[in-house]
């Protein structure tokens, strides 16, 4: 059963990404239970796309206003690590803050938990405090 299991979590994961990769709404946001407990901490009045969600709605949301503020320069997993109905994704990526044209790089680990085939839980940390430095507006030189 277990073995079964991270087979089916790992499958997730890796369409998880894919379709991340590509930018495919639709897929993405299928792959979310209609009731989820997502929570991506950081300051939402800066970064909208931030903090607790509990529907796949607010998923596809999040998205939305992601790919919105953000041009994405590069991105790399490292690892994906898979037992049972959990998984831990880590590696590091760099955007472009459409707010600030600054660029953010962090290294992040994000945290899955599948249920029947669709994902229920997801926790993405990642460097908050230098994603509020990137978002803020450059001071101009006089």
């Amino acid at each position: 059963m277990l073995q079964t299991q991270t087979i089916q979590t790992r499958e997730v994961i890796n369409n998880f990404y894919k379709a991340l990769s590509i930018k495919e709404l639709e897929t993405l946001t299928q792959l979310f239970a209609e009731v989820v407990d997502w929570d991506i901490p950081g300051n939402e009045e800066l970064a909208p796309w931030l903090g607790k969600r509990t529907k796949r709605s607010e998923v596809k949301e999040f998205f939305t206003l992601l790919w919105q503020s953000i041009e994405p320069i590069s991105a790399q997993i490292d690892h994906i690590l898979v037992e049972g109905d959990f998984a831990i994704a880590t590696g590091h990526f760099s955007s472009k803050m459409n707010r600030s044209g600054q660029v953010f790089s962090s290294m992040f680990s994000a945290h899955f938990t599948v249920n029947d085939s669709l994902i229920v839980r997801y926790r993405l940390q990642e460097d908050s405090q230098g994603l509020v430095e990137a978002m803020m507006l450059p001071t101009p030189v006089y």
